[in-house]
């Protein structure tokens, strides 16, 4: 496993369809979104530091023993800005992302992706590409993703290929996502 190895998890979006409360702190299965996903990947390795891309409420994540990365550019650009403060902030040669709204993670999810080789990795589910789940090999990344944001280009998946990213496949399991007041009631 990697020794430098630093979490970054994403919850600096702006949760329209929540209609616009802090999706960090919604509870699911009893937990907030931030705490559950934390303490989810906390069980599959000892994290050199633990970050967390926020841009509101940035003065609870302390409480959890996370570090809030606001985004470097201004109104919530997307989740490649939430990539691009991360990768600033990280003082580790790896860092794993994983945004806090999903309904699964596996619990082999980091000893899968890091299997996959040092050039980095990405999470493909029974539902497909989830460029957020992944292990990005932080200075050839902040290059890539500095060089994407400069263009305007948003999309995660386009940096994703450009950086070939090995692609691990979980194809027993769906991540989902929850975005919606009825994800969160089933």
């Amino acid at each position: 496993m990697q020794p430098s190895l630093t979490l970054g998890l994403l919850a600096g979006g702006r949760a329209t369809r929540l209609g616009g409360r802090d999706k960090a702190w919604t509870k699911f299965d009893g937990q907030p979104l931030v705490a559950r996903t934390l303490s989810a990947l906390q069980a599959q390795h000892p994290y050199a530091e633990c970050l967390v891309s926020a841009n509101r409420n940035t003065d609870r994540y302390p409480a959890l023993g996370l570090r809030a990365i606001p985004d470097r550019i201004a109104d919530f650009p997307g989740p490649l800005a939430g990539i691009d403060a991360l990768l600033a902030a990280c003082s580790t040669h790896w860092l794993l992302t994983v945004p806090i709204d999903l309904r699964t993670i596996p619990s082999d999810l980091l000893a899968r992706l890091h299997a996959a080789g040092e050039g980095g990795a990405v999470a493909h589910d029974a539902s497909g590409l989830q460029p957020l789940v992944a292990l990005w090999p932080v200075a050839r990344s902040r290059e890539v993703v500095g060089a994407a944001l400069a263009r305007g280009e948003a999309a995660v998946h386009r940096v994703v290929a450009t950086l070939a990213l090995n692609v691990v496949r979980f194809d027993n399991s769906v991540f989902g996502n929850l975005n919606s007041p009825e994800d969160f009631l089933t």
